[in-house]
């Protein structure tokens, strides 16, 4: 993987927000779900599909608090437009597990 400076690092804004709704997505090609996320006052609430179904339901997902970058361009993925990436990580197995914090933030805080 090349390397990067901290000022590439700090064009990424990523964010901390609730999940508000959540819902299978039965229409995208990869297993997936539809997820509503409040960033808070400033940024507010952004859809998403991500790939968690190995390891999530939409019911466990409600109101926890997941990562997303929310400065990237928003991406049609089947009938809804993604406008923002839920991070994560990939297990051995190719399962992806949410990257969270350990503890509650604010909604909107930003990852520095």
């Amino acid at each position: 993987m090349a390397e990067i400076t901290y000022a590439d690092f700090a064009k990424l804004d990523i964010r901390i927000g609730h999940v508000t709704q959540a819902e299978p997505y039965p229409e995208a090609r990869v297993p997936a779900i539809k997820l509503w996320v409040d960033f808070g006052p400033e940024i507010g609430v952004l859809k998403s599909s991500a790939q968690l179904t190995d390891c999530y339901t939409p019911e466990i997902l409600v109101g926890r608090q997941v990562m997303g970058v929310v400065n990237f361009p928003s991406k049609q993925i089947g009938p809804i437009r993604s406008e923002c990436l839920i991070t994560g990580f990939y297990r051995e197995d190719g399962a992806v597990v949410l990257a969270v914090p350990d503890t509650p933030v604010q909604n909107g805080a930003r990852l520095g």
